[in-house]
């Protein structure tokens, strides 16, 4: 099919981890289909890190609270049924002066049913597999091939539905000059000079069963540190600055503090500038793995393999030999799984990925492939 010419709806509002997965979906099909138009539904707390984006001609932000953060408060459901009426109220409207042809719901929830089913009059098509009675709004279906087990390779099913072939430049997150400049003039201020070399550290997560402890990450980033005399950056929300505090305090060293400072697309350009991502399975890990930034990640109630960072060169570390791994869940009193990993094993393996990009770098520098 040509879509030349057509209005694409993306339906992926949340979360930031799954937008940052759907982009290269919307590459390919920008680049197959130059002359279509994209819009995009998005939580308009995601909207940054695809502001800077050419590829997409319009986002629609909603606000819609969630009901699976662990600091819901009473009610949260409640305000969230409220919330999804108001959105699809205000889409129907907007839907009516400006309708599209295709509505692509890669979200696969009841609710993303419901946001595609307000454009009125376009094609709805969205996965075989999904759930929440979410097949029962599409008028056709994309067939995942068994081959497709993680979430970017199953997305991509749909670039190839509609005739497009995905290439490795689809693969990427873009990031705007002015975030770049923002983050060089705030390194700066904080005694960071242009040029030195960093490593992102994100010990935040939604998922309490996600996190490592404060002494662990003290010591880590404390042998990082000392070791490499990088500059270690602690990211995350400002909602998380009282336990990247308590990192701080326990390392007894120089780490910087990002969280509440940097929008989300400036910690964008912060991950891009950065040599290493260490961190837990979250949004910035994803947007990382797209920018081509070394990731070393901590895994432990998800399965890497459906959710882990994309593409060459990362590493996963996990607390192997335990039968509940990939468990899921977002509460356990059980959390051996992130508990027992070794903060020295750790500092090592950041060491020998650091050791490789030095190596490829330079490599590259000399005009040869390592």
């Amino acid at each position: 099919m040509d879509l030349n010419h057509k209005r694409v709806l993306i339906i992926k509002p949340s979360s930031l981890g799954d937008v940052v997965h759907a982009l290269p979906v919307v590459h390919a099909i920008k680049r197959g289909y130059p002359q279509c138009y994209v819009a995009w539904i998005v939580q308009s707390s995601f909207a940054g890190i695809l502001e800077n984006d050419p590829t997409i001609d319009e986002l629609i932000p909603i606000a819609i609270p969630s009901t699976s953060d662990p600091a819901a408060q009473r009610g949260a459901y409640r305000k969230a049924a409220l919330a999804t009426a108001a959105s699809i109220r205000d889409l129907r409207r907007r839907f009516h002066r400006s309708p599209f042809d295709l509505a692509l719901d890669l979200h696969a929830s009841f609710r993303s049913g419901l946001f595609g089913l307000a454009c009125r009059g376009a094609r709805r098509i969205g996965f075989s597999d999904a759930k929440e009675l979410n097949t029962w709004f599409q008028h056709e279906l994309v067939q995942c091939s068994e081959a497709a087990v993680h979430a970017v390779d199953k997305n991509l099913e749909y670039a190839r539905y509609l005739g497009v072939e995905p290439k490795p430049e689809d693969f990427r997150v873009v990031v705007g000059d002015q975030q770049r400049q923002r983050v060089q003039s705030f390194l700066a201020e904080r005694g960071v000079a242009g040029g030195a070399r960093l490593v992102y550290v994100n010990p935040c997560a939604r998922w309490a069963t996600k996190l490592w402890n404060v002494d662990a990450w003290a010591k880590v980033c404390g042998q990082l540190r000392e070791r490499s005399g990088m500059h270690i950056v602690l990211g995350g929300a400002a909602s998380d600055r009282p336990y990247l505090d308590a990192i701080r305090a326990a390392a007894h060293t120089d780490l910087l503090i990002t969280a509440g400072e940097l929008s989300l697309s400036e910690s964008a350009a912060l991950l891009e500038l950065s040599d290493l991502y260490l961190g837990v399975d979250s949004g910035p890990m994803h947007i990382a793995a797209f920018l081509d930034t070394p990731v070393v990640a901590l895994f432990g109630p998800t399965d890497p393999a459906k959710v882990g960072p994309y593409g060459e060169g990362h590493e996963v570390v996990r607390r192997e030999g335990l039968p509940c791994l990939g468990c899921r869940k977002r509460s356990c009193d059980n959390r051996r799984c992130m508990d027992e990993l070794d903060p020295v094993e750790l500092a090592q393996i950041c060491q020998a990925v650091l050791a490789r990009r030095s190596t490829a770098r330079s490599c590259l520098s000399r005009g040869f492939k390592s």
